[in-house]
């Protein structure tokens, strides 16, 4: 069907339906007057410099930032700065605009996808939630006993079964058994236990020699459900707690001792309590000690080392020990390797995980490739080997975080096996289906079905516009203008802004086709949530789909 005009007079038009442009003469555009209607999905297109984006960004964005600053008190534009107004006879029916551009315009190095897009907070906050502290030694979960659970034990036996409470004796830095002693009398204790066998302290301070085993006899009693006994019950565990350093033994004499502890501890280890700060790189405490939470550190670059990834040991994929003076280092490795089965002949990307260990740390005579680094390192004072280092160095990846910038033991943490360091070096379309499928208690829903709900609303439209191969722990300086300016687009859909002007600038570049038309919905969402949407673009498809196409420069429109 042909195309059809009307000459439409927009002076007659309404600013509540139309965004109304009159007279535009900045950069190329030469006098022009133009309607965008509101809560639309339009499209501005044509030949470069024809104008596009002056009028979309120069005029349209300019104008809409400069009335909204101009609203603003005296005080606050101060701040600001002063905003040129566009070279245009009027603008009226602006809305407060949102330019989205095609430009990385953060250079911060601490800046990651994770914290651009707040999936980062929220993963934060559902781990100091609901996260539980497992043991690297034995896998175990650290628990802290608490009075209530005490108390609880110990209402577990038959009614009138008897038993004490007691504390280790803990002897301070500087004083003697009997010191200790001496002064738990004037505290106003009487007894104790040694060996399970209640004495008398004045007895015990009459003995010569130190003793081993000695507990502090804070109660006795008999199990018993009134509230009076409950109370009293509860007084004499936290004095335990207090007096043995966070100790409490609980005897019953028919079933032996039980130790109860109120320290995060566990394997020997001391553990810290899962809080948002744990989790928080910008944070001192949170930060990776190595790296203090820049993900990088100054040491051996593996490409360095490595270039031809390609290559064999044998055929010198290792290029320090290319020369030879240096092929004596690879001679151990060459010697053993058949018989602990290392493959010399097979390409360095070939090599297993535990083979490429092996060639960095060694195995019997052959000391690895980091015991060589750290032999120039203690030969520094030779320009040789000062030169010979240089050339390996660079930034590499901390060891110690894997780049994630989190100290060591936030891995300790995890939810359903999973620590917050394994989610942030996942894909985020992996990452969605970890979090749709997870599976958490009644009581853990409880206290994260808001949080997990903020979480999968921004990893899907992350998804959306095609950004499911980033990680959270991308940084945000090394995206494309494009990827910078999609994640933007899933931040705003997480929020819920209506009423406000959406200026994209091609979308689509660096978007492979078959995300196209998720881009078309995650825009045409944007509109139904009741905004403007007013995108420069030539991607045919998009412009099809919009529901009005401005088209600007030689032979435009009809023509």
């Amino acid at each position: 069907m042909p195309a059809t005009t009307k000459k439409v007079n927009i002076d007659n038009l309404d600013p509540r339906e139309y965004i109304i442009i009159k007279g535009a003469r900045v950069n190329n555009l030469k006098n022009l007057s133009v309607a965008i209607p509101r809560n639309k999905f339009v499209v501005i297109t044509g030949l470069s410099g024809s104008g596009k984006s002056s009028l979309a960004f120069d005029t349209l964005f300019a104008e809409g930032q400069r009335m909204y600053v101009e609203s603003l008190s005296a005080y606050a534009r101060q701040f600001l700065g002063r905003m040129e107004k566009p070279e245009v006879d009027y603008i009226k029916g602006v809305s407060p605009a949102i330019s989205i551009e095609q430009r990385v315009n953060t250079r911060n190095p601490r800046s990651t996808v994770g914290t651009s897009t707040e999936v980062y907070d929220y993963l934060k906050l559902l781990f100091a939630r609901i996260g539980i502290t497992y043991s690297p030694i034995s896998g175990k979960k650290v628990t802290r006993d608490t009075v209530s659970d005490i108390v609880d034990y110990v209402l577990s036996f038959d009614e009138g079964s008897k038993f004490t409470v007691s504390c280790p004796l803990i002897t301070q830095s500087g004083r003697s058994q009997k010191k200790e002693l001496e002064i738990l009398l004037s505290k106003g204790y009487t007894r104790l236990l040694i060996d399970g066998e209640v004495c008398q302290i004045e007895d015990v301070l009459k003995v010569k020699t130190e003793l081993a085993n000695v507990d502090i006899l804070i109660d006795r009693g008999v199990v018993a459900t009134d509230e009076d006994s409950q109370f009293r019950l509860a007084d004499s565990v936290k004095t335990a707690f207090f007096e043995g350093h966070g100790a409490c033994r609980i005897l019953f004499f028919d079933h032996g001792v039980k130790e109860f502890s109120d320290k995060f501890e566990l394997d020997g280890l001391s553990f810290e309590d899962p809080s948002v700060n744990l989790f928080s790189f910008n944070n001192p405490y949170g930060a990776c000690k190595n790296c203090e939470g820049f993900g990088n550190v100054l040491g051996i670059d593996i490409d360095l080392v490595i270039p031809d990834k390609s290559l064999s040991i044998y055929e010198g994929a290792i290029a320090p020990w290319r020369s030879e003076a240096m092929k004596k280092r690879l001679q151990p490795l060459l010697e053993i390797a058949s018989d602990i089965n290392f493959p010399i002949h097979r390409p360095y990307k070939e090599l297993t995980t535990d083979e490429v260990d092996l060639l960095w740390n060694g195995q019997g005579k052959f000391k690895g490739l980091h015991a060589f680094f750290k032999f120039l390192e203690s030969k520094t004072i030779k320009i040789q080997y000062r030169v010979m280092l240089s050339r390996y160095r660079g930034r590499t990846t901390c060891p110690e975080c894997r780049g994630t910038r989190l100290r060591k033991d936030a891995a300790h943490v995890k939810i359903q096996g999973i620590s917050i360091i394994d989610l942030v070096l996942m894909q985020i379309d992996e990452l969605l289906k970890f979090f749709d499928g997870l599976k958490l208690s009644d009581h853990e829903q409880a206290i994260a079905r808001r949080i997990l709900l903020e979480i999968s609303n921004r990893l899907q439209y992350l998804n959306y516009v095609g950004l499911g191969y980033l990680t959270l722990n991308r940084k945000t300086a090394t995206l494309s203008g494009g990827e910078f300016q999609r994640i933007k687009l899933a931040t705003s859909l997480g929020s819920v802004l209506v009423g406000a002007m959406y200026i994209l600038d091609e979308p689509s570049i660096g978007l492979h086709p078959k995300d196209t038309g998720r881009l078309i919905e995650v825009l045409k969402n944007l509109r139904n949530k009741g905004n403007t949407v007013i995108v420069v673009e030539h991607e045919e498809e998009i412009m099809t789909s919009a529901d009005q196409i401005i088209d600007i420069g030689p032979a435009a429109g009809t023509h």
